[in-house]
C-alpha cells in the first residue's frame, strides 16, 4: 500500500453530519405583527360602518341586524354540525331573521311570543324527518341557535328604538324625557363598553395575568385580565358619554355619569360572560374560530359574542331605570 494512500474505514462510509440552521425564532414576531395589522385594518372598516349604520337607523339598520343574525346563525349551525347534529338549518335561519323584524314592528314581547311558536314549529318539523336517532340534538340545536343569535341580537333593534319602546309601554308622558334618537347613544355606549372591555382584558391579561378565570373553557383568560377589561371598558364608555355630552347632549341626557359608570361595569361583566359562552361552544365543537369571514378576527360570532349578552342587559337595565325615573 502506498504511504500516500488514505486509509479507508472498514464497513460503510459514515454520512457527513450537516448542522441544522438555528430555529427562526425571530419569524414569530413579524407573523404576529402581520396578524395584528390585519385585525386593525378590518376594525378600521367595521367600526365606521357600524357607527354610521347606528346613526342612520331606520330600515337600513334593521337590514344590517338581519344580515348579521343570518351570518351568525350559519356559523353556529356549522359548529353543531361538526358535532354530528343535523339542525333544521333553513327553518332556523328563517326564524332567526324574523325575530328582529317582529321586534321592529312590535316589541321584544312579540319577539318572545314568536320564540314560543318557533319551538313548536321545530318540534313539528322534526316529526317529518326520516332519521329520528338524533331528534333531541336537532331540536335543541336548532332552537338554541335561534335563541342565542336571533332573539338575543334582536334586542339591538329595540334598544336603537328605545324611545318608541318606552312610549309603547308607558305612554307619551313617560317617553318625554327620552330623545327620539337616544337609542343611538345607548347602542354606541353599549358597544364602546364591550369593545373597550375586550381590549383591556387582552392587554391586562398579557401584562399581569396569573390566575385563570375559566381554564377548562378559555385557558388564556385570567382574573387580572377580566378586572383590567372592566376598568378599561368603564373608562371608554365614560369617554363616549363625554363626547356625546359635548356634541349631542340631548341624546346622552338619558344616562348620568354615576349611573353610566355602574351601567358600564355591568355591561363589561356581561360581555365577559358572553365571550366565555361562545368559547364554551367553540371548545365543544373543537374549533378555534366560529368562521373566517372577517380577516384576522375569525367569524361573525367571534365579534358579536360579547354584545349578544350585553345588548339585552343594556335594554332591560335601561327599561328598569326609566321606569324608576318615571314612577
Amino acid at each position: 500500500m502506498s504511504e500516500t494512500q488514505p486509509l479507508r474505514s472498514e464497513g460503510p462510509a459514515a454520512e457527513p453530519i450537516h448542522p441544522q440552521p438555528p430555529t427562526p425564532v425571530a419569524e414569530e414576531t413579524p407573523r404576529r405583527l402581520n396578524n395584528t395589522l390585519v385585525r386593525l385594518m378590518t376594525a378600521g372598516v367595521l367600526i365606521p360602518f357600524v357607527l354610521w349604520t347606528i346613526a342612520q337607523g331606520g330600515y337600513l339598520y334593521l337590514a344590517v341586524v338581519v344580515v348579521i343574525i343570518l351570518l351568525g346563525l350559519r356559523e353556529f349551525y356549522q359548529m353543531i354540525e361538526a358535532k354530528g347534529a343535523d339542525p333544521l338549518e333553513g327553518y332556523g335561519l328563517l326564524a332567526g331573521a324574523s325575530l328582529p323584524v317582529v321586534a321592529w314592528f312590535g316589541s321584544e314581547y312579540h319577539a318572545t311570543v314568536l320564540m314560543t311558536a318557533v319551538l313548536l314549529g321545530v318540534m313539528v318539523a322534526q316529526l317529518r324527518k326520516a332519521e329520528i336517532s338524533e331528534a333531541m340534538a336537532s331540536i335543541s340545536g336548532t332552537f338554541f341557535g335561534v335563541f342565542y343569535v336571533g332573539w338575543l341580537l334582536s334586542h339591538a333593534v329595540v334598544l336603537r328604538e328605545f324611545h318608541a319602546m318606552v312610549e309603547s309601554r308607558w305612554g307619551f308622558a313617560a317617553a318625554a324625557s327620552v330623545d327620539p334618537d337616544a337609542g343611538a347613544f345607548l347602542m354606541v355606549f353599549c358597544l364602546t363598553a364591550v369593545v373597550g372591555s375586550d381590549a383591556g382584558a387582552y392587554f391586562a391579561g398579557r401584562a399581569y395575568g396569573r390566575r385563570k378565570l375559566a381554564p377548562a373553557i378559555s385557558p388564556n383568560k385570567t382574573w387580572e385580565g377580566a378586572l383590567g377589561g372592566v376598568l378599561f371598558g368603564m373608562f371608554c364608555a365614560l369617554i363616549c358619554k363625554v363626547l356625546f355630552d359635548f356634541l349631542w347632549p340631548e341624546l346622552s341626557a338619558v344616562v348620568g355619569y354615576a349611573f353610566g359608570a355602574a351601567l358600564a361595569a355591568i355591561l363589561c361583566v356581561a360581555g365577559i360572560i358572553g365571550d366565555l359562552v361562545e368559547s364554551l361552544i367553540k371548545r365543544d365543537a373543537a374549533q378555534k374560530d366560529a368562521g373566517a369571514l372577517l380577516p384576522g378576527m375569525g367569524g361573525i360570532l367571534d365579534r358579536i359574542d360579547s354584545a349578544l349578552i350585553a345588548i339585552p342587559v343594556m335594554y332591560y337595565v335601561m327599561l328598569t331605570y326609566t321606569w324608576l325615573q318615571v314612577f
